[in-house]
């Protein structure tokens, strides 16, 4: 059966089905999302609960454990971490890749309100909660600044006006505001006038809630007309608030003003950003600023999502005052874009490069055109799965189509060559098409399919990583089946009607010839050579098998590398305790270093609380954080990495702290982040042992693992703690109790939310506190008083002690156990692989057993993806042997075709260790191709040999030895596409092309290598194959008939 025959002879038919093929694949191309990578939902939801004033002790105690015990019993919850610090609980909850996130918030929702009765009475409002992909960046960030309006001003600008309107932008999911100043009312209390007066704190709290009032007064019906009553009970700002009578004395009332400092303040003055940039001339400027970050909906256009965001900002700007700026940086688009065209250009090379080498052994314009024809068609094909599919075009669904440039051709090469060489023995067009169709279509067959089914393993792939390349398998494995049906179909029947046979023999054609000849002159000579010592080969064989096994040992490993995308961090890291004022200080020197640096465009630095993480710090007063924006890499002859690298250095003269360099990572993948991109989990029941140990955990990485740098631990045990410790027989004998005490001392420094004001589009808080200079010094407490229910006035120090001791800034806790993470990056040049297989033997050879490790994030999936990827292989070959074995129903000529697989990942493992890169995500894939493409050399000789034994009687020797010469073009031919179009990848071209070169090389050195050893070793298999088979009187099957 010729399964071509009806195409060949219905050439408008054929025609218009390309057609369509080509009609819906521009359409798709043109609808398709364009982003880095493909969307991966990891379902992760971020919980928050705020008590103003606890310490972190009772946070974790009272709030978090609560928490953690209810959410234990939510179906599908893969991991939990807590963070607790002063006054805040943050609850990260992973879920498995299948929960469904909605169906997650449900439960979520659901814990929350049934452990409500359980947590504290004194917290403001119920523990809230938000999705949160850990994968989602911002795609761009916007800074909002100003030389003369205050932060609060801009804050509302920000808060009401640019981030709602944003957030309606189509493709748009929220928009965070970081760096947040928004008004408040603070009302600093003076002690000691607070003495003299003899008014108790509670006093003053409970003045504010009277005289702030927003109560409807209701209306007055008149026969003629109806009025609507507004008592003017809502105070607006600080200078309302100095007139409130707090009490009278000696008929006299004191006023607010009179025994407390009333201001015009923001909620949280512990957390600063400044905006670091330089003007026209290279000049540094810096400003305060409020930064918006936008993030986008999961499938949609980060582009066209960027693009949209970018329109509104003039609008914005003449919204703003004159003196408010809007600055959009870190714009993710700027890359992608990059990135994309970048690829595009590949492409375009890589095609070119694949028509070069079909004109080169051909030097026929249509012979070179017929089957480049199958590329387009092939590749906008492929586009209309992937719309169909709801992908995406990103850097790895581009990846697949690059690489398929190389081997999607192969299949029409090999029907082309095999119709010309029909014609170069006399036959006409119309017939040799027929005839060279039927004769090579069983072939085409079997490595279209046997290609495809090399991807299938990747589709079965779990957890991130599977989610992470199923774009990638899915689109190569649609690209070659549609390859396959362009070859049988619109390849043939273009030969039957355009092909022409060169006869000249002059010129470049003559040249090409002659060369052609005497490669296959030598290659004849060396293969009756092999024959006649099969052994030798079968040594070879071996060999080459052994060396594999033991490159497989000696190359490192690593996971995703990281890429250029022209920006990097530089977390500041001080000792527990320092001020926020001495942290803004030295946070605003190493600006100033980072700053003057050629490269650097622009950043944000920022103090205070905040999330954790590569550049995030690590949250509280004594962290401060750099996210820095270099310029583009086309316009710097550094890596981002050589910058981090001089950076490190400088953070060395500043004594105060430590200062930690890195880039963000390429994918984040969930766990507790610290101040580099890999971490080390500790766990104990016992608390003495796992914060006693973890200190010298930290150090003996530091000293003994060289590959490592960076080493820090995010245990925080050593704050400045003072401890009031009640008298409660004197408290009681003035008729105070615990709760009045604290809630006093709440009033006093908490600070207190004790009132608020509504405004016309937002509401504001109005704190109380003590005022900041007594805050500085223990005494000052001594002098706090609160009124007993009986009217009395007492003083603190009459009922409670004083005792200065250390205590924790921040409790984590993983799986409700207490937990130490240690971080820690790698030094350049250093696999991962490497560098945690050092770190988890110090930590087995230090820690007792009674405290266990583990890594997190990327870390952990490396670990376990090391070992998948590992099966993933096996499974692969057996897959390929599975479909083989079916398409030849044969055990044995599968072996014969996969005999050259040792020899391909030889040659790929010493090319990745001779340019010294690892064996990562990247270049296992690179393995996994050439499965697929080392064997078609295999198919096609074998399938020949088959037919000459079947249909001419020959011996296996004469048969197999025929397939290799007569084959050689087409062999050479598909090689060389294959080649080639891995090339440009090997060579790392464009954004992001250093990530992906490892793939490039892997497949450019596992070809070069395979080719050489192929050649001769299929026919040698083949024969001693053929002679055991002969000995033991089990004939050789024949090919099922396509």
């Amino acid at each position: 059966m010729n399964l071509s025959e009806i195409f060949i002879r219905r050439p408008i038919a054929t025609s218009l089905l390309m057609a369509a093929i080509a009609l819906f694949g521009v359409v798709a191309y043109r609808a398709l999302p364009v982003s880095d990578l493909p969307q991966v939902d990891y379902p992760t939801l971020n919980v928050s609960a705020s008590l103003p004033g606890g310490d972190p002790g009772t946070m974790a105690s009272s709030v978090a454990s609560p928490l953690e015990r209810q959410f234990t019993t939510i179906a599908g919850l893969d991991s939990m971490t807590s963070r607790s610090g002063s006054g805040s609980t943050n609850i990260t909850l992973q879920f498995d890749l299948d929960r469904d996130i909605d169906s997650a918030t449900v439960d979520v929702q659901t814990a929350i309100a049934a452990v409500m009765p359980l947590l504290p009475a004194g917290m403001p409002s119920a523990p809230s909660f938000r999705k949160n992909n850990p994968n989602d960046q911002p795609i761009i960030t916007i800074n909002l600044t100003s030389n003369t309006l205050p932060l609060p001003v801009l804050d509302d600008y920000a808060e009401t006006m640019i981030a709602p309107r944003l957030s309606m932008v189509s493709g748009v999911s929220q928009v965070q505001v970081m760096g947040a100043a928004k008004y408040a009312v603070r009302v600093q209390l003076d002690p000691e006038k607070l003495h003299a007066e003899r008014i108790g704190i509670n006093e003053v709290d409970q003045a504010i809630t009277n005289w702030n009032v927003n109560l409807p007064t209701g209306q007055l019906f008149g026969p003629y007309s109806t009025y609507n009553i507004k008592a003017a009970g809502q105070l607006m700002n600080a200078d309302a608030f100095k007139p409130v009578v707090v009490t009278s004395r000696r008929g006299a009332p004191v006023r607010l003003e009179q025994v407390a400092n009333v201001i015009d303040s923001v909620e949280n003055v512990f957390n600063g950003n400044w905006f670091y940039t330089k003007d026209a001339g290279g000049t540094p400027r810096v400003q305060r600023s409020i930064m918006l970050q936008v993030m986008r909906q999961p499938g949609t256009n980060t582009i066209a999502v960027a693009d949209a965001v970018r329109t509104l900002l003039p609008t914005f700007e003449k919204q703003l005052p004159p003196s408010a700026h809007l600055t959009p940086r870190q714009d993710r688009s700027r890359t992608i874009r990059k990135a994309f065209t970048d690829i595009q250009v590949t492409m375009l090379v890589t095609l070119l490069l694949v028509v070069g080498v079909i004109f080169l052994f051909l030097h026929n314009g249509s012979a070179t055109l017929i089957p480049a024809l199958a590329l387009p068609f092939s590749i906008l094909g492929t586009f209309a799965v992937m719309q169909v599919l709801n992908f995406s075009l990103n850097n790895l669904s581009m990846m697949a189509l690059i690489l398929s440039i190389g081997f999607v051709v192969d299949d029409a090469i090999v029907m082309l060559e095999n119709i010309v060489r029909h014609m170069e023995q006399g036959e006409g067009p119309f017939e040799a098409a027929l005839e060279g169709s039927k004769e090579i279509g069983f072939t085409i067959l079997t490595m279209t399919t046997s290609l495809a089914a090399v991807f299938i393993p990747i589709l079965f792939m779990s957890g991130i990583l599977g989610r992470l390349f199923r774009e990638f398998a899915v689109t190569i494995t649609t690209a070659i089946l549609i390859s396959g049906v362009v070859s049988i179909t619109l390849t043939p029947m273009l030969c039957s009607r355009f092909l022409r046979v060169v006869h000249s023999k002059k010129g470049f054609a003559g040249l090409m010839d002659r060369a052609f000849d005497a490669l296959l002159a030598g290659y004849d000579w060396s293969l009756r050579l092999v024959l006649r010592h099969r052994l030798v080969m079968l040594v070879v064989f071996f060999v080459v098998a052994a060396a594999t096994v033991h490159m497989f040992n000696i190359v490192p490993t690593g996971f995703i590398p990281d890429q250029d995308n022209d920006s990097m961090f530089v977390n500041l890291q001080a000792a527990q305790g320092t001020s926020f004022y001495d942290m803004s200080k030295w946070t605003q020197q190493v600006a100033d270093i980072v700053i003057k640096n050629p490269y650097v465009d622009s950043f944000m630095a920022s103090v205070g609380g905040g999330p954790g993480g590569p550049g995030g710090g690590g949250g509280g007063a004594n962290n401060g954080r750099l996210m820095v924006q270099l310029v583009p890499r086309a316009t710097r002859p550094v890596t981002a990495q050589q910058i981090a690298q001089q950076m490190r250095p400088l953070l060395l003269r500043f004594p105060g702290f430590r200062g930690f360099v890195g880039l963000p990572p390429s994918l984040q993948i969930g766990g507790r982040m610290g101040n580099q991109n890999y971490s080390l989990m500790m766990q104990a029941m016992n608390t003495d042992d796992l914060y006693g140990w973890a200190p010298q955990l930290e150090q003996a990485i530091a000293a003994q693992v060289p590959e490592v740098q960076d080493v820090s631990t995010d245990m925080e045990m050593k704050s400045p703690r003072l401890n009031l410790v009640i008298d409660r027989d004197k408290a009681a004998a003035v008729g105070l109790n615990a709760t009045i005490i604290q809630n006093s001392l709440y009033d006093a420094l908490g600070p207190k939310w004790s009132s608020t004001i509504y405004g016309n589009t937002a509401q504001y808080r109005v704190l109380v506190e003590l005022d900041p200079k007594y805050q500085g010094a223990v005494d000052s407490l001594q002098k706090v008083a609160f009124r007993t229910p009986a009217g009395v006035l007492v003083p603190l120090e009459s009922v409670m002690t004083f005792k200065e001791t250390v205590g924790p800034q921040s409790i984590n806790h993983s799986g409700q156990l207490p937990s130490v993470s240690v971080s820690f990056g790698l030094k350049p040049g250093v696999s991962l692989g490497t560098a945690t297989a050092h770190v988890k033997e110090v930590a087995d050879r230090l820690l007792p057993p009674t405290i266990t490790t583990s890594f997190e994030g990327s870390a952990k999936v490396f670990q376990q993806s090391m070992t998948n990827l590992g099966l993933l292989l096996f499974i692969a070959i057996g897959v390929v042997y599975i479909v083989l074995g079916a398409l030849y129903e044969s055990y044995i000529h599968p072996i014969t075709i996969l005999s050259g697989l040792p020899s391909a990942g030889l040659g790929a493992l010493v090319t990745l260790y001779l340019f010294g890169n690892e064996l990562n995500i990247y270049s296992f894939v690179g393995l996994v191709m050439l499965i697929g493409i080392v064997k078609k050399n295999a198919i096609m000789q074998i399938d020949f040999a088959l037919d000459a034994e079947r249909s001419h009687g020959k011996a296996p020797a004469e048969a197999i030895y025929d397939g290799c010469i007569i084959r050689f073009r087409p062999i050479m031919m598909t090689t060389m596409a294959a080649l080639f179009g891995a090339v440009p990848i090997a060579l790392g071209y464009g954004s992001g092309g250093e990530a992906r070169r490892p793939l490039g090389l892997a497949v450019v050195g596992g070809l070069i290598v395979s080719q050489l050893i192929t050649l001769y070793l299929t026919p040698v298999v083949y024969t001693y194959m053929a002679t055991m088979f002969k000995t033991r009187k089990i004939p050789v099957t024949k090919p099922a008939t396509a």
